[in-house]
């Protein structure tokens, strides 16, 4: 009789015998169990667990297999990213190769601005571009205001209504020189043909236009001081003067006569002053802009030795410009 295990569930003697002879085949586990032993038998203490089959699965080993493979490919993508930094290196360091990065970035972008532009154009096909126009009915009090005629300010050219007031300063300016006259009054006596200059830059030109030059630089400075004093009566500080002169010694020059006619002192010359100096006419149109902004009127003065007069310059409601002859050009450029 063969050695059976304490553990090991027990055969039938009729199993043992036919195994022996060989003739017989052999019956099932579950049933030759059954037979034998009774319920309180098979599930008694001190069994052993039931024995894995050879074809299952074993977990460790599983676990063991998938950590190799973990670990095999973080090696490979360290290697790929290693392969990626040369690369990135060698076409960095390529002409060829940053143009061709260039152009791929470009391509992109313009992908981009097709891709954004296709949406403004489906977004400005669906928006409502006409608006109906708002009918408003006129009020009663806006159709007075529009019968009576607007009267049109002095500086837009029309000194007419000033006539007398301007005679009377001229023919005042012709007397005996007032040395003690408050700043901004002539202090000079203005000479019976620039008298008449200022008559007819006034009264028939409008405050606008150029006049024929004096002579000389001390001339055209008193003209310009007393069409000063008879705008600042007219006007009173809502106006500034802009001189006009291309280079420093003849802005000097104009400095020093405005200061000896009209009794002005340095502080009277500057940016936010009563007079500005300037030796181009693209800055003084600039100041004159800003003047218009704020209200204020800019009465712009050339001298004489300018070549000509800007364009933008005759958009402005006041300015004077003196024109020297043939004479006087040459003596410039003489002194100059």
């Amino acid at each position: 009789m063969s050695d059976v295990s304490p553990g090991s569930p027990a055969l039938p003697l009729t199993a043992i015998a036919s195994d022996a002879a060989g003739t017989a085949a052999p019956s099932p586990p579950g049933e030759a169990g059954s037979s034998l032993l009774g319920p309180q038998q098979a599930e008694a203490p001190g069994t052993a667990p039931p024995v894995s089959r050879p074809g299952a699965p074993d977990a460790e080993g599983l676990l063991r297999e998938l950590i190799q493979r973990r670990e095999a490919l973080l090696a490979e993508i360290r290697t790929l990213e290693k392969q990626r930094d040369r690369l990135q290196q060698e076409i960095g360091g390529n002409p060829l190769g940053r143009s061709e990065l260039i152009a791929a970035r470009v391509k992109g972008f313009q992908s981009y601005l097709v891709g954004a532009l296709q949406e403004l154009a489906a977004t400005a096909e669906q928006a409502e571009l006409v608006r109906e126009p708002v009918r408003v009915q006129p009020s009663p009090l806006d159709a007075a205001a529009s019968a009576e005629p607007p009267s049109p300010p002095a500086a837009a050219g029309l000194f007419r209504d000033d006539a007398d007031q301007i005679r009377s300063a001229l023919q005042r300016f012709g007397g005996q020189p007032d040395f003690y006259a408050d700043p901004w009054k002539l202090r000079r006596t203005l000479e019976p043909a620039s008298a008449d200059l200022l008559d007819d830059w006034f009264l028939n030109q409008g405050g606008r236009g150029a006049q024929p030059s004096g002579g000389s630089r001390n001339r055209n400075v008193l003209v310009a001081a007393a069409a000063i004093a008879i705008l600042g009566e007219i006007y009173g500080d809502r106006f500034q003067t802009l001189v006009l002169a291309s280079q420093p010694e003849r802005l000097g020059e104009w400095r020093r006569g405005l200061q000896d006619c009209l009794g002005l002192d340095r502080e009277d010359f500057g940016p936010s002053s009563g007079i500005v100096l300037f030796e181009r006419a693209d800055a003084l149109i600039e100041r004159a802009d800003r003047l218009e902004e704020r209200g204020e009127l800019p009465f712009i003065v050339i001298d004489a030795a300018e070549e000509g007069v800007a364009l933008a310059v005759l958009q402005f409601p006041l300015w004077l410009a003196f024109a020297a002859g043939p004479g006087e050009i040459a003596r410039e450029e003489t002194l100059y």
